[in-house]
């Protein structure tokens, strides 16, 4: 019954991670379809940059939720349950609502974003106090270098540690560890160009470049 519920749950997982918010809000508020313009990612960050402030927001505030409630959702269903079966079930939910931002059905399993808001939403409901160390790098290095591949790719590798200490699971910090690496993968583009000092600004619109979120 528990491994029954668990692949519910990561199924439902997967499709709340694949509800593409920044697409969603564009097109009900705006006249650009983010695939086709700016840097043709549907996060956040691309949304910032063509809609403004309040819808970027609003997407990143959608993408970490959809990160984040599933979690919470299997935290409380395996609450009691041996920890051996009820944390890599849990770590499970998590990366299925990630693989579902990368991976989203509802657009043919292709242009999902990069992952970071999805992955912290996943891992506040694991460890606050390891999401509160990835946004306090994410923003001293935004604001120090004014790029935020940057702030996303230093907040990131800080948390698999953060994760990892205030846990002490095994299975978070695998989790964690395995969407950090996507992560990575994912900033392939905006690492090549951060090597030869041409990646943009957060105040730069630039007319086609991967995003950042």
């Amino acid at each position: 019954m528990l491994i029954f519920g668990g692949s519910l749950l990561m199924l439902l997982a997967y499709f709340l991670g694949s509800i593409p918010f920044g697409l969603v809000l564009t097109r009900l508020f705006t006249s650009i379809d983010i695939r086709h313009t700016g840097s043709g990612n549907i996060g956040a960050t691309n949304v910032r940059r063509l809609a403004g402030n309040l819808l970027g927001l609003l997407t990143l505030l959608g993408d970490v939720l959809k990160g984040f409630l599933p979690v919470l959702m299997a935290l409380a269903l395996f609450r009691g349950e041996p920890r051996e079966l009820a944390e890599p079930l849990t770590t499970c939910v998590a990366v299925a609502a990630f693989a579902g931002h990368l991976f989203p059905v509802y657009l043919g399993f292709k242009t999902g974003g990069k992952g970071v808001a999805t992955a912290l939403g996943g891992c506040l409901a694991l460890s606050p106090p390891a999401a509160l160390i990835f946004l306090s790098v994410f923003v001293l290095m935004v604001k120090t270098l004014r790029r935020v591949s940057i702030g996303s790719l230093t907040g990131a590798a800080a948390l698999v540690p953060a994760v990892g200490f205030f846990t002490g699971s095994v299975a978070y910090t695998t989790g964690s560890l395995v969407m950090v690496g996507f992560i990575f993968f994912r900033h392939r583009d905006n690492l090549q160009r951060i090597l030869a000092g041409s990646e943009p600004t957060i105040d730069q619109k630039p007319d086609r470049e991967p995003a950042d979120s």
